[in-house]
């Protein structure tokens, strides 16, 4: 059974930093791509960044040229730096494994199989 399990979330204050990680074990076979979810309340679950297993990336709108997605394929690990912090940034953050060809970048929700826990990310004004 393939689990993801994640890392890093807690509590900053606006301009700050975070880095999560989210990291696979099971039977993961074939290429994969990774995706990083949020879901603030009352909000859907969106997808903020994506990754290939060749390294193509995804952001979304609003946290391009902040938020930074990475992937280590020997260890089934991927990583999402989070800069310059914004209040709206406050959610609740999933990691996400879907297969994929080597250069695809999966954007839509349900096309991911593997899902984290979700740990909270809360920015303070």
């Amino acid at each position: 059974q393939v689990q993801l399990v994640e890392s890093g979330g807690g509590l900053v204050q606006a301009g700050g930093s975070l880095r999560l990680s989210c990291a696979a074990s099971g039977p993961i076979f074939g290429t994969y791509g990774w995706g990083w979810f949020r879901q603030a309340p009352g909000k859907e679950r969106e997808l903020a960044a994506g990754i290939s297993w060749s390294g193509t990336t995804y952001y979304s709108d609003s946290v391009k040229g902040r938020f930074t997605i990475s992937r280590d394929n020997a260890k089934n690990t991927v990583y999402l730096q989070m800069n310059s912090l914004k209040p709206e940034d406050t959610a609740v953050y999933y990691c996400a494994a879907a297969r994929a060809p080597l250069q695809s970048v999966r954007i839509n929700r349900d096309d991911y199989a593997y899902w984290g826990q979700g740990t909270q990310v809360t920015v303070s004004s």
